[in-house]
């Protein structure tokens, strides 16, 4: 419990003496109870948030999202009938019987997968047996996982894949990709498991080369492709892929004088915390002038960020100034960032930035 100079009631929250960020506030202002009632009414609230969603095809979404659904230091994520919970301190392991049982009572469900932050890894005696990847609730995986973005079908790997298994929070611009690939060669740099490009196949590109230098996430967009084969777009796309480091790659194919009329950049984060941001804008400043190098006369480039303490402003300067130098000046289309099931309710939470434009 926070109180202020004047013993006046500030806030009650969850204590983690091993984590940098020590109290994550539950309640303001306002003293209350912290209970399974409490924990039962913010995941409620959480998942109203998200109804919208319920009447597309989508069934893989954030249900949770920390700070921004009052829940801060656990995000909850769902494919299909498996819901990942990923725990960032300690002090949620006292409650999370009472949240499981909660957000089980509004959102039955086949299993409940527990991922634990790095962090929480880092000091596994205060875990009480828990360990990263364990099936908490429900039947063991016995085969390939699948779930539905914008009718897109992908393959999910919720007990070793990164995150949570997917970076979900790039849905609405996957959607916007789509719009913008007819009759397009398409490089998706960073491509993961390929969802930009599917999204870009789906919109009618010709060509799709996925790039990333994890051959795992290569062989799964592969698979992806396969699993929604009876899409006629799809099924016309020529899906091209190299395994390799991006910045390596990209400036090997300028070489070559490759050219492709869309070019999508959505790498990791490269900035953690604030002394990385210097370090970070070079980065994205490379491969910006990567990317406008490779781009056919009048094509669009999308660029992304999901480094936190990296400004919106910031990632934008750095891109068109990058581009500038490359003699390729950008003309922006778009300005996006988080989609529904990512709330952004205060400054600091907005993590992704997403910049399309002409070039």
């Amino acid at each position: 419990v926070v109180f202020d100079s004047k013993r006046q009631f500030v806030a009650i929250g969850l204590y983690d003496p091993l984590s940098p960020i020590r109290m994550r506030a539950l309640r303001t202002g306002k003293p209350g109870p912290i209970d399974r009632a409490f924990f039962a009414d913010r995941i409620a609230q959480a998942l109203v948030r998200r109804t919208p969603l319920l009447k597309t095809r989508t069934d893989g979404y954030r249900m949770i999202h920390g700070e921004s659904d009052g829940m801060p230091g656990m995000v909850v994520d769902r494919y299909a009938e498996t819901v990942v919970i990923k725990l960032y301190t300690h002090a949620w392991l006292p409650h999370l019987r009472d949240c499981i049982e909660s957000l089980l009572d509004l959102h039955p469900t086949t299993r409940v997968v527990l991922r634990l932050s790095r962090g929480l890894k880092q000091h596994p005696e205060y875990l009480g047996g828990l360990t990263d990847g364990q099936i908490i609730y429900g039947k063991a995986i016995t085969q390939t996982l699948t779930f539905y973005e914008n009718g897109l079908k992908f393959e999910v790997d919720p007990v070793r894949g990164q995150k949570t298994g997917f970076f979900l929070d790039q849905r609405d611009n996957r959607a916007r990709v789509e719009l913008l690939s007819r009759g397009r060669r398409v490089l998706n740099a960073f491509s993961y498991n390929g969802g930009f490009s599917l999204a870009a196949a789906r919109g009618g590109a010709v060509e799709v080369t996925s790039l990333d230098q994890s051959g795992h996430a290569i062989e799964s967009s592969k698979r992806n492709f396969a699993l929604n084969a009876d899409i006629p777009t799809i099924a016309a796309a020529r899906h091209l892929t190299i395994e390799g480091d991006a910045f390596r790659a990209m400036a090997e194919l300028a070489k070559q004088g490759a050219q492709y009329d869309l070019v999508i950049i959505d790498p990791p984060a490269f900035a953690v915390r604030r002394s990385q941001i210097p370090e970070a804008l070079s980065a994205y400043g490379r491969l910006a002038h990567l990317g406008v190098t490779l781009l056919a006369p009048g094509g669009n480039i999308v660029l992304a960020s999901c480094s936190n303490p990296v400004s919106p402003e910031e990632f934008r300067q750095t891109m068109c100034d990058a581009a500038a130098r490359a003699g390729r000046p950008l003309r922006e289309i778009e300005k996006t960032g988080h989609a529904l099931d990512h709330p952004l309710d205060f400054a600091e939470s907005r993590y992704l930035k997403c910049l399309f434009a002409k070039a």
